[in-house]
């Protein structure tokens, strides 16, 4: 039984105006950023605006992840499009790594041959920066999780990595400036800090990512919830298997029930639609329930 898309798209919804806000605030940030850092003399300004520049294109692939992923399913997908907000994930976290990567290779090359000292007002960007996009790693990630999108977390801990790199940043300039004449490779060691930062941080979002794309069992919340609720049917004997699969932002249900040798068919199929609305109803994250019946003397022969 399947409920209809309501919940679902509500949901993306919500992760898409995430993903669109984020773009903006990006968009506007890089350009600031970028444009500061030439400006300014600051090559760890510049890195910070190219990871914000990446991110608005993690942005786009976030923001058309979960368009698809609503999709309803067709022939081709009879379980849905869900598998394309983990594939965005993915694509999010690898993107974050390149610019890692690129950080890195960039950093190196300015701790060997440093530039003279940034400009003071580089400073008062990334204070502004720091501000930004603090609360809007905040907001994003009160999406992702009250919808339980692996894209969108990935994309709130983008908006979080980019905060790092300018917390990084205005340490580095802080020292170069301070420290005067010899300390100017202070700006290349605080865009090589960051950059780490980041491989860390796309790592943390991209092992999950995959683990759903391997259909790995999500964590045993879903399932504990969904015994409490079908034990509490009545005619239900016990419970046997209870396997839960992810699909993006919604969950599939495989369910054995145990009931009287003796029941009807028509009895333990009206029990199992009983089962699967009650399911249903409370638990909207979960999209579909497919109950399977067992007489109480097979379970009894598997079990001896």
């Amino acid at each position: 039984m399947k409920r209809d898309g309501n919940p679902l798209r509500s949901a993306v919804d919500r992760g898409t105006k995430s993903a669109l806000l984020g773009i903006l605030v990006n968009l506007g940030l890089g350009l600031a950023k970028c444009s500061a850092g030439l400006l300014g003399n600051s090559f760890a300004l510049v890195a910070d605006g190219l990871e914000s520049i990446t991110d608005v294109l993690s942005g786009l692939v976030v923001y058309f992840g979960l368009k698809v992923a609503v999709k309803p399913p067709d022939a081709n997908h009879p379980y849905g499009h869900g598998k394309a907000e983990p594939i965005a994930a993915v694509v999010v976290s690898l993107a974050l790594m390149a610019a890692a990567f690129a950080i890195i290779y960039e950093g190196i090359r300015e701790i060997i041959a440093p530039h003279p000292a940034p400009a003071p007002y580089t400073l008062v960007v990334l204070a502004g920066v720091l501000i930004i996009k603090g609360l809007l790693f905040r907001r994003v990630q009160s999406v992702g999780e009250s919808i339980g999108s692996l894209a969108v977390k990935s994309d709130a801990w983008h908006h979080k990595s980019d905060a790092l790199t300018s917390a990084f940043a205005f340490v580095g300039i802080s020292i170069a400036i301070l420290g005067g004449p010899g300390w100017e490779a202070a700006d290349g060691w605080a865009a090589l800090c960051a950059a780490l930062v980041i491989l860390f941080n796309a790592w943390k979002q991209l092992r999950p990512a995959i683990l759903e794309l391997g259909d790995v069992a999500p964590d045993t919340t879903m399932e504990a919830q969904v015994r409490q609720i079908a034990g509490q049917v009545g005619g239900i004997i016990g419970l046997d298997k209870c396997l839960v699969r992810k699909m993006g932002l919604t969950y599939y249900v495989d369910l054995h029930i145990v009931v009287q040798g003796e029941m009807s068919v028509r009895e333990g199929h009206r029990l199992s639609h009983k089962v699967e609305d009650e399911v249903l109803r409370a638990l909207p994250q979960v999209a579909e329930v497919l109950v399977h019946i067992e007489p109480e003397e097979e379970l009894t022969r598997l079990t001896e």
